[in-house]
């Protein structure tokens, strides 16, 4: 793992080295995700983040099956019985 000492600058922002926005795929203008874990702050990219997001869900959710049209079936049923 590369580190690297930076400093924090008038209103508290973080300069982050141009090698680490290559490595992230982080461009001028992105939205970045931050998360503080165990003392350390994180910094990644939006579309990692929700790579991340997706590849948990599918982890959850069997390939194939769609939670919002089972949703939708559940209202529908819901509707019908009332």
């Amino acid at each position: 793992m590369t580190s690297k000492a930076v400093k924090i600058v008038d209103g508290g922002k973080l300069v982050i080295p141009a090698q680490f926005r290559r490595e992230l795929g982080i461009n001028v203008g992105d939205t970045v995700v931050l998360e503080v874990t165990d003392g350390e702050l994180r910094v990644r990219s939006r579309s990692f983040a929700l790579a991340n997001a997706r590849r948990l869900m599918r982890q959850l959710v069997p390939e194939g099956v769609n939670l919002s049209d089972e949703l939708i079936a559940d209202r529908r049923d819901e509707a019908g019985n009332e």
